[in-house]
């Protein structure tokens, strides 16, 4: 009898718990969850924050409405903050040009790691590969009659990707007169080798595009992303349409390439509004 009893009060608790919740529930409406993430904006909640605030708001709402606590699920209607993208920064065309020379100029005395180095940079600019990319190249890769590059992107998905008359330069300086010196025994496949002879690490080459970039009075730092970010925009500055840009760097979408747009819109404002004599 006791059990009874203390079972019908928890159950009778627990339906006036459920009605309370209900009641407490049925004032939060979308104009309550905007009125909220506003707040939280004045005081300074970033986008990434308020996106992530109005998801878990979102999932609330619905598991509320799967427990019959709230008829209506507000959070359907509840947008996120779009998180906010930073334009990458690039170089411009003379601050690529000054890099490139004093790297050409590091490779003159033949050094071995200097004409890797040189063969590094001009390649990353001229293919706007990734760094991944490039470590991953093997010397089979490299068609040198036609200046072009097999490249094994993201998902395994393969593309070629041609390059200019400068980075071929370096590539047959740095295969001829660099790479025989620090392969060691049997020659490895890999196109670009380290100091003991083996594949060269991603970290080497991000370091080596910051020295490099480094040297430039004036230039932002950058590591071999930036030089992917500035042979986009270079491209698009020179005439490239977007869908060919897209296919050089390997990207997924089209959404992915627009990017670059914005920065070359905004290059063409400060050149605007740096020369017009109106402006």
């Amino acid at each position: 009898m006791r059990d009874g009893v203390g079972q019908g009060g928890n159950t009778a608790r627990g339906g006036v718990e459920r009605a309370g919740a209900r009641e407490q529930l049925g004032v939060l409406d979308l104009t309550v969850l905007r009125s909220w993430l506003a707040a939280q904006r004045s005081s300074g909640a970033g986008r990434t924050t308020l996106a992530r605030r109005s998801a878990s708001a979102r999932v609330f709402t619905a598991w509320a409405v799967r427990g019959g606590l709230m008829t209506a699920d507000p959070g359907e209607r509840l947008a996120s903050p779009r998180a906010h993208r930073e334009l990458p920064t690039v170089l411009r065309a003379e601050q690529a040009e000054q890099a490139m020379r004093a790297s050409a100029a590091g490779a003159e005395q033949d050094d071995p790691l200097a004409l890797r180095d040189h063969a590094v940079v001009e390649l990353l600019y001229a293919s706007g590969i990734r760094v991944s990319e490039l470590c991953g190249l093997d010397v089979g890769d490299v068609d040198h009659s036609r200046r072009v590059v097999r490249v094994l992107g993201k998902g395994g998905k393969e593309r070629s990707v041609p390059y200019g008359v400068p980075a071929q330069k370096a590539l047959d300086d740095w295969l001829a007169k660099g790479r025989p010196l620090l392969a060691k025994g049997e020659p490895p496949a890999a196109l670009f080798l380290g100091a003991r002879g083996r594949r060269l690490d991603p970290r080497t080459a991000r370091r080596v595009v910051h020295d490099v970039v480094g040297a430039v009075p004036g230039a932002a730092d950058m590591g071999p992303h930036g030089l992917r970010h500035t042979a986009a925009t270079h491209l698009l500055e020179g005439g490239a349409d977007l869908r060919s840009v897209q296919e050089l760097l390997g990207h997924a979408t089209l959404a992915t390439t627009q990017l670059y747009t914005h920065v070359t819109v905004e290059r063409l404002k400060a050149i605007h509004d740096r020369t017009h004599p109106r402006s």
